[in-house]
């Protein structure tokens, strides 16, 4: 329901989404799905910032969805400028229980990883059971959002949006930006010398769609590396868990930050390589000083073993029907041209005083603030590339921003921000990933505990340990999963502990289609025995 503040101070009543509110206001949610649903989730919640209900005597508010995703139909081939795009057998690179909602786990018959269909289902669920569609306001476009003359003393917006081909104006007490950075491909032709020549077909990865196309066609696909190659590993890792579950552990992660970055680096390449020895493949990083982030691929190896896919060096020249490779004279036919360029994002509605985007980078503190507003009624939502899912992090950053609306939790000062910042741009991480990117990416457990502690939200594990010490530690050695953090804090959910004990049995559940009766031995109970204790004395040694 769309009610201008104009309109709302002359009668109109408010529209009634919610049960709970406490902050008045009007404030716009300019999403592009995930990050905006959690943040509406957040304004629906008592610690959220806004609230709908005449009980509270609380103003109304405006929820603009843009629809930028396209999720792959039947047939569907166009794809509008300025959405994000998924292909036929897009299957999520994190398990279920690594990237679901912190107190909405996805349903125990999916998939571990779950395609993206389902995953659509699972969004639409969500939706529907905290009763969310109809605070949302679809297909309509936001033109601009700039800041009211008296924004140094009101901290207000005019937001200018177009539906059906009308154009309105309304003014909103905050505004969260949730639009990612997944929509402007990037294809830089230029760094491809000869490609106005060639005449078979390219284009972004972003149109792919389905492979029919290359159906008796030899295909090129691009991608671009300063460091050249990649690591790859498997969706199936140690004992056929889930990698992310093995991977991303609060002891695994004080581990790494403890060791000198070459010693880590050196480790996890050479768990990587004990998949199969990347540089046998060709695929091993020229530079082996920076970690990339790694190509979540089950089947990639076996295509490369049975000559299905060719790995080639950077290309030097392209030609009408053929490319020219670095370190080789011959010329490789090729019919269709992929980049998997990656892309940029921007803020075209957004002025460069707001939110200034310079080289892949955004002054935003903590990835959500702009450092130098006056006042803090701005919030970017889910414009970081975290080395693990995409939806809690975002869903943390929402619960953030709206504590700061609310005034419950205080910013420092902008200089402070503003130098913090200054720093981030400085110092890219090196850690993961394409060079063009590595403004957004970040240490996936830290940033999260940080924002939590800003908040209260985060788990005090030395408390926990003398509470309930079975909690801790699976907290501490099991995976990081998102229940986690609801445990404590503004937004607490009742059943975190319930799901943490339980996440094991919902991972495994869909793929124990066959009971097998697991045999026992006096030794594996006494090595269970001796793996406990060793566990104490680790807890013993870290924290104290």
């Amino acid at each position: 329901m769309y009610i201008p503040r104009e309109k709302r101070e002359h009668g109109q009543e408010s529209c009634n989404c919610g049960r709970w509110g406490q902050w008045p206001g009007l404030h716009p949610v300019l999403s592009g799905g995930r990050a905006g649903a959690h943040l509406l989730r957040k304004e629906r919640r008592p610690w959220g910032a806004v609230e709908i209900h005449r009980k509270w005597g609380v103003n109304s508010f405006i929820v603009c969805l843009l629809e930028k995703v396209i999720w792959y139909e039947s047939g569907q081939e166009d794809i509008e400028e300025g959405r994000a795009s998924l292909y036929k057998s897009v299957v999520s690179n994190s398990c279920k229980e690594m990237s679901c909602y912190p107190d909405f786990p996805f349903p125990e018959d999916y998939p571990i990883y779950v395609p993206h269909f389902q995953f659509l289902e699972y969004l639409k669920t969500y939706a529907n059971r905290f009763d969310l569609l109809k605070c949302i306001q679809f297909k309509t476009k936001v033109c601009s959002v700039t800041k009211r003359p008296d924004f140094t003393v009101t901290g207000q917006w005019e937001v200018v949006t177009l539906r059906e081909g009308k154009q309105e104006s309304a003014v909103f007490d905050a505004v969260m930006v949730c639009t990612g950075y997944l929509t402007n491909p990037y294809l830089p032709l230029d760094c491809f010398p000869g490609i106005n020549n060639f005449k078979g077909q390219y284009f972004h990865s972003r149109q792919y769609k389905h492979p029919d196309i290359f159906k008796d066609k030899r295909v090129l696909v691009v991608f671009l590396s300063t460091t050249g190659g990649a690591w790859v590993i498997s969706r199936v890792f140690d004992s056929g868990y889930p990698w992310d579950m093995v991977f991303m552990t609060r002891f695994q992660n004080v581990f790494r930050n403890s060791l000198p970055t070459p010693i880590v680096n050196w480790l996890i390449a050479k768990k990587m390589n004990s998949w199969f020895n990347h540089a046998n493949y060709g695929l091993i990083p020229e530079d082996r000083t920076q970690l990339r982030e790694p190509v979540l691929n089950d089947e990639l190896p076996g295509r490369i073993i049975t000559g299905k896919v060719l790995i080639k060096s950077s290309i030097k020249l392209v030609k009408e029907n053929s490319v020219v490779f670095n370190n080789t004279p011959r010329e490789e036919p090729i019919d269709i041209i992929v980049f998997a360029t990656g892309y940029t994002f921007a803020f075209p509605f957004l002025d460069e005083t707001v939110v200034k985007v310079e080289d892949g980078q955004a002054s935003l503190y903590k990835y959500v603030f702009p450092a130098h507003l006056q006042k803090p009624t701005l919030a970017v939502i889910g414009l970081i590339k975290p080395l693990g899912s995409i939806i809690p992090t975002g869903d943390t950053q929402a619960r953030w921003a709206v504590q700061v609306l609310k005034g419950m939790s205080k910013l420092p000062p902008s200089s402070v921000m503003i130098e913090e910042v200054n720093v981030r741009k400085q110092n890219k991480p090196s850690g993961f990933g394409l060079d063009y990117c590595k403004a957004l990416q970040s240490d996936y457990i830290t940033y999260i505990d940080e924002l939590l502690t800003f908040i209260g939200a985060k788990p005090n594990l030395l408390s926990l340990l003398l509470t309930d010490p079975r909690l801790a530690l699976t907290i501490f050695f099991g995976p990081c999963t998102p229940y986690q953090f609801r445990l404590t804090g503004p937004g607490k959910w009742e059943g975190a502990r319930n799901a943490i004990m339980t996440q094991w049995d919902r991972t495994f559940k869909v793929t124990k289609t066959r009971v097998v009766r697991e045999s026992s031995s006096p030794f594996e109970s006494l090595l269970k025995l001796f793996s406990f204790l060793a566990l104490l004395v680790a807890i013993f040694l870290i924290f104290l």
